[in-house]
């Protein structure tokens, strides 16, 4: 077949290498210099499995900003583009779905539009009657950030929010390219299969505030956080994993996702999907409190990124603490080599590491590494396992 994948971040390029590898891909973006790295087989993102496939596995791929050639003759178009939350209008911003939609329509194409962003609950119904346009399926994505092509080949489960022929075909496709065999399947109908997405990632951003929120209990009363966690945790209901604490949940997903879900949740009553989106600022607040009570001159940021072998920090927690501290007046300096610029939001970005780590009075990292362990006196942080 004939694919098309709009948007080349991590959702677009791991499903762009997952289907290339049985049927022709086209990969369509806006940035030149995306697509001229996907042609030359370069990863444009920090995914080992992405920069490998691209690498070392014959892949039928070609990358484009040219949308008359994306659209002609595609049995299936897959828009992966950005969907940020509007904290205006309490929703995510779904221009870029739109825009593509728009595009498609103008090009007369026939083919099966499937949406991999995130969207509100009831959206697809909604654009469907808006634009005229019955060709629109939703099938969710559960990937993590430097995993995604992993977590396509060994889904956890495969979600299409239709029960048709062309969902079927839709879910074999993804199947065909995966590893793993034996996937959980489900066919759902449209609004449960958007609702499947924002419960899965509200339960995880759950997770981690509840772990965080023990944490927090431990370091107040000076408890052995780890002790506590490893004793919960050996109970198998519960389980030894996501359980690492964190400065609070952030990336790309789970702080927009929360917060949609929240807005769904209007008319419905409800306490815990209002507390896990507080919880997360409650849980910066504290970190925040922990360290200007130290009362550093210099505080010096280690790493922005989410997480180990990742180059996102949209949305990262630690910046929620950085904007704490200098709101305190205190001097933040920041350890970033993925930064180009010589200040992040008007903090000096120095990427020599002593020089950093002498200029700090206090090196606040979300996960402790081995570039750093040498300068443990001065590390405030709550990484418990050297995970996540």
């Amino acid at each position: 077949m004939k694919i098309t994948i709009v948007g080349t971040g991590y959702v677009g390029l791991s499903n762009a290498i997952l289907f290339a590898q049985n049927n022709e891909v086209i990969a369509l973006d806006i940035s030149q210099e995306k697509i001229d790295l996907i042609n030359n087989k370069i990863s444009p993102i920090v995914d080992s499995e992405i920069s490998y496939y691209l690498k070392n596995v014959e892949l039928n791929l070609k990358a484009t900003t040219d949308k008359s050639l994306a659209y002609q003759d595609c049995d299936y178009i897959v828009i992966a583009t950005p969907t940020n939350y509007d904290t205006i209008s309490n929703y995510f911003d779904t221009s870029s779905i739109e825009s593509v939609l728009n595009d498609v329509k103008e090009s007369k194409s026939n083919a099966t539009i499937v949406i991999k962003s995130t969207i509100p609950v009831g959206y697809v119904d909604q654009v469907k009657k808006h634009l005229s346009m019955d060709n629109i399926i939703f099938s969710p994505e559960f990937l993590r950030e430097g995993r995604a092509l992993h977590d396509n080949l060994y889904p956890s489960r495969i979600i299409v929010g239709e029960e048709s022929e062309r969902a079927e075909t839709f879910a074999n496709l993804l199947v065909e390219g995966a590893v793993a065999k034996d996937i959980e399947i489900r066919f759902t109908g449209t609004v449960e299969a958007e609702a499947i997405k924002l419960f899965s990632n509200t339960y995880l951003a759950l997770r981690v505030a509840y772990f965080n929120e023990l944490d927090t209990y431990a370091e107040v009363r000076n408890l052995n956080a780890k002790q506590i966690i490893d004793g919960v945790c050996l109970d198998p209901r519960i389980g030894d994993h996501y359980n690492n604490p964190s400065f609070g949940y952030g990336g790309y997903c789970l702080p927009k996702d929360t917060k949609q879900l929240r807005a769904n949740y209007d008319d419905v009553p409800n306490n815990i999907i209002t507390a896990i989106v507080d919880a997360n600022r409650t849980r910066k607040d504290h970190v925040a409190d922990q360290i200007i009570a130290k009362r550093p001159k210099v505080v010096g940021i280690y790493r922005l990124t989410m997480k180990k072998d990742s180059d996102n920090f949209r949305s990262s927690s630690i910046q929620g603490i950085m904007k704490r501290i200098k709101g305190k007046g205190i001097e933040v300096v920041v350890f970033e080599p993925v930064l180009k610029d010589d200040f992040f939001f008007n903090s000096r970005v120095i990427n020599n590491l002593e020089e950093f780590a002498s200029i700090s009075d206090i090196i606040v990292t979300n996960r402790i590494d081995e570039d750093i362990i040498q300068y443990k006196e001065k590390i405030y942080s709550r990484d418990l396992y050297a995970r996540d």
